[in-house]
């Protein structure tokens, strides 16, 4: 059997991959591995959004969890990020998740947080999953009063607004402010903190009824808030995934923001005002190139990371960088929280329009996005990791990057689950970078295909 975890936690269909079974024996194994070091009785919280399977996995899990003798701590629906914070403010051992962040709701997943509110390294990951698949056998259960138990809590949306609010030093009175809440966890969370913070609020999506979550909506489907924005003359639109660790925005005039402009504005803002550390802003391989020479520009270094919020974490820790992302949204304020928080990148965002009085598509511009074209080429799947130890590849590859002279760039990488090359190319002209990529990527079918 291959890997449980991936790089976001379990993931599967509900009641099909991810079934009750397998979630009883996460929660049981997951207790055991991050509480054995502690003599006394294990707090855990759990988190979910709103997918209907949230609650066959929530009892699945408490059950499991309580067999190990922890103290179950459920909050209900309400943002991953929410629960990293939580745990580390309720002092907790760990929190868990259970959700599948932007996937269509048939999907779920289970994430954990250690009690310092970061996701579990892959060593930890595989520890547990050693003990779920019965490679290494758990200590004897606990019985009579060492079995755990579940206490409620009331106070968790509350608590997690208020942190919210308390990452920004102004007021947003005045501004008109569009919210698609994607039908997912930030469908209370969201209109509570921008509301307290005096915006004026108008949320879409924001009625989850176990099936809708993602549905045509949220920061996969923006095209209904940026239509909203325009209709109701807002000044800005800010839209969530299903479990509101990522956030996109929306102009006043129904134009997309991306991460990368976000993230742009943000630190240029930071930096002005002596916050940026390192003056340094982390970004992946897959950020636009509009982003760098923006960043050139702002006179702020770019690192670039591999894919995925982990290794862009790992950079920001490693280096004390208080700032990085990807262009889905996914950003890290480490100043305020451990992870990717949407609700905090967006209020971050809203702060530097009030405080500069510039226009959301003023703010944007920052960043100028340049055209990028995407194409798979199939290849066998023993060659997929190989594509540039040949030399024709190579070379064509050199010689694109020798064209572009610095306003275009080539980034081919291989597929984390199909028999995929992605062939990504960006430059000023849509059509020829578009019969470029073409051509590269039948190149790279002809050879490794």
């Amino acid at each position: 059997m291959g890997r449980l975890f991936g790089t976001d936690g379990i993931r599967g269909v509900a009641n099909k991959d991810l079934t009750a079974q397998l979630a009883f024996s996460t929660g049981q194994c997951g207790a055991y591995v991050l509480t054995k070091h502690t003599s006394k009785r294990p707090r855990i919280l759990i988190g979910k959004d709103t997918r209907k399977s949230g609650d066959m996995l929530e009892a699945a899990l408490t059950a499991g969890l309580c067999s190990m003798g922890a103290k179950v701590i459920p909050l209900g629906v309400i943002p991953t990020p929410a629960v990293a914070y939580l745990t580390r403010l309720y002092n907790a051992d760990a929190g868990v998740v259970i959700s599948a962040s932007h996937n269509p709701c048939e999907y779920n997943g289970i994430k954990f947080f250690n009690g310092d509110g970061y996701k579990l390294s892959d060593g930890i990951e595989n520890e547990i999953e050693q003990y779920i698949l019965g490679e290494k056998k758990l200590a004897p259960l606990p019985t009579h009063g060492g079995v755990g138990y579940v206490s409620a809590n009331h106070a968790a949306i509350d608590d997690y607004v208020a942190f919210a609010c308390s990452t920004i030093d102004c007021r947003l009175d005045g501004m008109k402010v569009a919210v698609d809440c994607a039908n997912g966890a930030s469908y209370q969370t969201a209109f509570k903190a921008l509301n307290k913070l005096g915006a004026d609020v108008e949320a879409i999506h924001n009625t989850p009824d176990g099936v809708n979550i993602n549905r045509q909506c949220g920061s996969t489907h923006m095209e209904s808030l940026q239509a909203y924005v325009t209709s109701i003359g807002a000044d800005v639109g800010i839209a969530f995934d299903g479990d509101a660790d990522r956030m996109l925005a929306v102009d006043e005039n129904g134009d997309l923001i991306d991460g990368d402009q976000i993230m742009a504005a943000c630190a240029n803002y930071m930096k002005s005002q002596g916050t940026l550390k390192q003056n340094t802003l982390v970004a992946t391989v897959m950020s636009n190139l509009g982003l760098f020479i923006a960043g050139e520009k702002m006179e702020i270094d770019i690192p670039r990371t591999k894919v995925g919020d982990r290794y862009v974490l790992e950079e920001m820790l490693a280096n004390g960088y208080n700032i990085g992302g990807e262009q889905s949204g996914h950003i890290i304020f480490l100043d305020h929280n451990t992870t990717g928080d949407g609700l905090v990148s967006a209020l971050q965002f809203l702060s530097v329009l009030k405080k500069t009085g510039m226009t959301a598509s003023e703010a944007a511009s920052i960043v100028t996005v340049l055209p990028q074209v995407l194409v798979n080429a199939k290849v066998k799947p023993e060659n997929k990791d190989h594509y540039m130890d040949d030399e024709r590849i190579a070379e064509a590859c050199r010689k694109l990057e020798e064209e572009f002279a610095g306003e275009g760039r080539v980034l081919i990488r291989p597929s984390g689950t199909e028999p995929l090359v992605r062939v990504m190319i960006e430059g000023k002209d849509k059509e020829y970078i578009a019969k470029k990529a073409e051509e590269l990527a039948n190149m790279i079918e002809e050879i490794l295909g």
